[in-house]
């Protein structure tokens, strides 16, 4: 396909490239706004007074597995809220190739989390044989929306599953709250209760695709949370859950290990992936956005470190949020464009798929049991039923409606740094390159691909997916 592409280039050289287009200030939001023609560009030489985005199917990197969100407790019973008619919305607004942003992958809790109503395990306190087991909190309104979401992605949706604490009984702090670890003692019990979890919700419908091992193992928060340093996880992974997810004949689950920040990511890829008898049973590693927390800026760097390192393990982003929430800044552009950043910098450093947070919260920012409240793409007023979606919502969707599962990740560069890009040849040989523009001047810049070029146009603070 991909020398098919360039083919097609090189013999027709009026070969059609539809641009999309969200931009601040403008009513465009993933808009059609020009359908241009390649023309060749040979004979033209290069100009520094010039910008360009070079692009070449030949330079191909890794496989594209999805993009989408979190489908958490406080997505579905915000969902469940709705009108029958927003519900609609909002499941084909995600998951609909054709009418919306094709969402193909999904992250749920395991136990509850931050964005759940309140704490809750699948065990009764102090049932270490696990005979109580039972996923009767989720039935009510979690896995009706993931079952819904699963049907109208055409059963395309990969979901993978992260849990946030142990029960109480296994931790040293007898609390899911306030960090802890996890008691050696229960260490056996606790990778059993994965591998039931993935049983139990095969009977119920959904099929689980992956697991990560712990949601930010190294924050004590004020919610459902539990630390493993390095080598904890590591012990745990190759004594205990790798050994359990082979008894139980799961293998075929994927194991994802840290599913923390970028900055810490190498201690944790160096601890688990050298050491064979534990890197036999991670698929990969996941990891979020929130290292600036600190003060310091997004470390996508150490992303490209562990691609280069470890080739042969998979990376995946597997959460982020972009603010506290604020009912007053619905509108704020930032919140698109830190997706924007993040996602394109992340798939240049080797990121295979990419994860929102909540794909949908309430007018407060959530149900969040301890107050934590932030954004989601789209918000729903339970008082009147009305949804709002903010910028994020089509900043993600220009990854996510044009770049589909099995992509490969080609050649992109910018000769400016005003323009951030980066590129995809679909498995039908489509190519979408995506060209972020996050200042506050405009101007036109060159797409070439090889002795071909389209001139295309960007605005202040937008967005642009080319398809050609």
């Amino acid at each position: 396909m991909l020398l098919l592409t360039l083919l097609v280039l090189a013999q027709h050289p009026e070969r059609r490239a539809v641009v999309y287009t969200t931009a601040e200030s403008t009513s465009l939001r993933l808009t059609a706004t020009d359908t241009l023609l390649f023309r060749p560009s040979g004979g033209e030489p290069t100009s520094e007074g010039k910008v360009y985005v070079f692009v070449d199917p030949r330079k191909t990197f890794q496989a594209m597995i999805g993009i989408g969100g979190a489908l958490t407790d406080a997505a579905a019973e915000t969902f469940a809220k709705l009108p029958a008619a927003r519900q609609d919305e909002v499941i084909t607004a995600y998951y609909s190739s054709n009418r919306g942003i094709g969402y193909t992958l999904g992250r749920t809790n395991i136990n509850s989390c931050d964005f759940s109503s309140a704490s809750y395990t699948y065990v009764t306190e102090g049932d270490s044989a696990l005979t109580s087991f039972s996923i009767a909190p989720d039935l009510r309104y979690k896995i009706p929306l993931i079952k819904r979401a699963m049907a109208a992605s055409g059963n395309r949706l990969k979901l993978f599953a992260s849990p946030w604490s142990p029960p109480a009984f296994m931790k040293d702090n007898n609390d899911m709250l306030h960090g802890g670890h996890l008691r050696p003692e229960y260490a056996h019990s606790w990778a059993r209760y994965y591998t039931k979890f993935i049983e139990y919700y095969r009977r119920a419908g959904v099929p689980v695709w992956g697991i990560t091992i712990q949601n930010e193992p190294m924050a004590t928060q004020t919610w459902e949370s539990c630390i493993y340093q390095a080598s904890d996880e590591r012990d745990f992974l190759k004594n205990h859950l790798g050994p359990a997810m082979t008894r139980a004949g799961l293998r075929d689950v994927n194991v994802m290990v840290w599913d923390h920040n970028r900055d810490l990511i190498i201690e944790r890829a160096l601890a688990i992936f050298d050491d064979s008898a534990a890197a036999k049973y991670a698929w990969g590693i996941a990891f979020h956005w929130y290292e600036d927390w600190s003060g310091g800026t997004q470390m996508y760097g150490n992303v490209a470190l562990v691609s280069r390192l470890w080739p042969a393990k998979h990376i995946l982003f597997t959460e982020g949020t972009p603010a506290n929430f604020d009912s007053t800044g619905y509108g704020r552009w930032s919140l698109g464009e830190a997706y924007g950043r993040s996602m394109i910098n992340d798939f240049n450093s080797g990121a295979e798929g990419w994860t929102d947070w909540n794909i949908l919260l309430d007018e407060r920012g959530g149900p969040n049991h301890v107050g934590n409240f932030c954004f989601a793409p789209i918000h729903a007023d339970t008082r009147s039923g009305a949804l709002i979606y903010t910028n994020s919502y089509y900043y993600i969707g220009h990854f996510s409606k044009f770049i589909h599962p099995g992509a490969r990740r080609i050649l992109a560069a910018p000769s400016r740094s005003m323009l951030l890009t980066t590129a995809f040849v679909n498995p039908d040989g489509t190519v979408a390159v995506v060209v972020m523009n996050p200042t506050s001047k405009g101007g036109d810049y060159s797409l070439t691909v090889g002795s071909t070029s389209v001139q295309i146009s960007t605005r202040p603070h937008s967005i642009q997916t080319v398809v050609f």
